[in-house]
């Protein structure tokens, strides 16, 4: 459904992504998609074709410049590497613009290390509309709340153990005092409880795949964009 793309930053530099669009692509608001801690692989491609049949076009920025894994000690190297703030300010931003170009309304939605990015270019990209933030959040002392001017949807794992449930409760506080319009959902469940890859003798431990909870989450962030994107 998708085809991979060049766009460029603020600074002028070109990054890949993954373009996704709808069948029909004229007028459709847009949404930027951040991938996991796994890089620009199968599983992230597939969440923007499931926008793009959702009616939107989708942009997965290639953050790692082409390198994937499927191990977890190698994922956790590559995102160690990741300079967050230049991802954040100028690949993802890069990639709103864009979409912006085209026309319509733009928002971000992110997995895992994407939703602590989908938090941080809330702070860093003016020209976004809206954002949905999956388990992911990055230190508060990053998240100036203040920046944010759009709505923000949260999708949070009671049992997750890479991202502790009394941090959503923090930085719920965070985006109140800043007045930031918020809707955060609390699952019983664990980490990347939407990535139908996270299931079997391969996952992570302490990740898991939950098709029911998914399920609602998806319906939740499609009834959020479609409210707030048009």
């Amino acid at each position: 459904m998708g085809t991979m793309i060049t766009f460029k930053r603020p600074d002028g530099k070109a990054v890949e992504g993954y373009l996704a669009h709808p069948a029909h692509a004229a007028g459709a608001p847009s949404i930027v998609v951040i991938q996991e801690w796994w890089g620009l692989n199968a599983q992230i491609k597939g969440v923007a074709d499931r926008l793009a049949s959702a009616g939107y076009v989708a942009l997965v920025p290639d953050l790692y410049r082409g390198k994937k894994t499927v191990e977890a000690e190698e994922a956790h190297h590559l995102m160690s590497g990741l300079n967050f703030a230049d991802a954040a300010s100028q690949d993802i931003r890069g990639a709103v613009l864009f979409l912006k170009a085209r026309g319509g309304k733009v928002g971000v939605t992110g997995f895992c290390m994407g939703g602590a990015l989908t938090l941080l270019s809330l702070c860093a990209t003016p020209e976004l509309d809206a954002g949905a933030v999956w388990y992911g959040c990055p230190p508060l002392e990053y998240i100036d709340a203040g920046r944010i001017k759009v709505p923000v949807l949260g999708h949070w794992a009671t049992q997750d153990e890479f991202f502790k449930i009394d941090t959503v409760d923090l930085l719920q506080k965070q985006l109140e005092a800043a007045g930031v319009k918020y809707e955060f959902h609390r699952y019983l469940a664990h980490h990347a409880f939407a990535n139908e890859t996270a299931v079997g003798p391969g996952r992570i431990p302490a990740t898991q795949y939950d098709a029911v909870w998914a399920q609602q989450a998806w319906d939740r962030t499609l009834r959020f964009f479609g409210r707030v994107l048009g």
